[in-house]
């Protein structure tokens, strides 16, 4: 982590420490030694928002859950695209993530958190699913690396079949749970067509370039119909 200065300390309860790191612009949130995440690419974070809005077509009212701030690429990218009728609860369990967007990096953060159409959530996004009944349109998790829990070992539960049995009831019809992963995961796949899912699964690059690591997101529909407007 040669020339980052350490600009905050926070930790994910019953997580390890995060670190924010700071070279020159770029913003980095490292896990121990893991690159956490960074502003440096932000593509497939991106992706996550403007592929499932693709996915979803155009709706009236639509109600999003968003699972994890991170760095705000996947809310502003959301937000870029829903209209102003559109709903955003973002659950972000880790203060420190919001202090950190509201504090250095302000700019990078654009008021995307000032938005109307935004609700952030102290909570376990876990909770909110397990306590909503055909709520969402969407639910988009980027919550860890993937569907093996790097920062909280809690965070496996999101994707067990019991977890996947609460995000389907969560979802009202025809409804997208979309996951965000650094890897491939073909366990959490069948896991998903188990649970009864419409599965899709997509290859993104990290860099808006097309270069760099392939990152992945599954996109599970609710079977049902919903008409459009």
């Amino acid at each position: 982590m040669t020339g980052h200065e350490l600009i905050g300390t926070a930790h994910a309860p019953d997580g390890v420490e995060m670190r924010l790191m700071q070279r020159g612009d770029e913003f980095t949130i490292f896990l121990k030694h893991n690159e956490l995440m960074s502003t440096r690419v932000s593509a497939s974070e991106e992706a996550l928002a403007t592929m499932t809005c693709e996915r979803l077509g155009k709706r009236t009212d639509p109600q999003w859950l968003v699972g994890g701030y991170g760095l705000g690429f996947t809310l502003r990218a959301a937000l870029a695209v829903l209209g102003e009728d559109a709903g955003l609860t973002v659950a972000e369990i880790v203060p420190e993530i919001i202090a950190w967007a509201h504090g250095p990096m302000r700019h990078l953060t654009a008021g995307c958190l000032d938005d109307p159409r935004v609700v952030v959530v102290d909570e376990d996004v876990a909770m909110l699913i397990a306590s909503a009944r055909e709520a969402y349109d969407a639910i988009l998790l980027d919550v860890d690396n993937g569907p093996d829990g790097l920062v909280r070992r809690a965070n496996d539960q999101l994707y067990g079949p019991e977890g996947l049995e609460a995000a389907m009831a969560a979802l009202r019809p025809d409804g997208i749970l979309a996951v965000w992963s650094a890897e491939p995961s073909a366990a959490f796949l069948q896991r998903l067509r188990d649970a009864r899912f419409d599965v899709e699964e997509v290859t993104v690059r990290e860099g808006h370039d097309g270069e760099g690591a392939h990152h992945h997101i599954w996109f599970a529909r609710k079977p049902g119909a919903i008409g459009t407007a």
